[in-house]
């Protein structure tokens, strides 16, 4: 993969000095350092979410699952 960086200043020299000292290139030299940051990163723990079930009681319509048909009913008002 090929990725253009800006590097801090601070971290420049320290990469240019171990490429000199080793004798290897800016690539490998970054990829040596970014392979063994990433090795020591460990996975965040997420907090677990839950919802709290509620009961809503009884349905004032029991058995009616077509909701034109309710809204008709209320309409005439056939509701209690």
């Amino acid at each position: 993969m090929r990725i253009t960086l800006t590097l801090d200043p601070d971290v420049a020299t320290m990469i240019e000095t171990i490429r000199r000292e080793r004798g290897a290139t800016l690539r490998d030299v970054v990829n040596d350092a970014l392979r063994k940051g990433l090795a020591q990163t460990k996975p965040t723990s997420r907090e677990v979410f839950a919802t709290r079930t509620v009961t809503l009681g009884q349905p004032s319509r029991p058995g009616v699952d077509d909701v034109a048909d309710v809204l008709e009913q209320v309409e005439d008002g056939l509701h209690p």
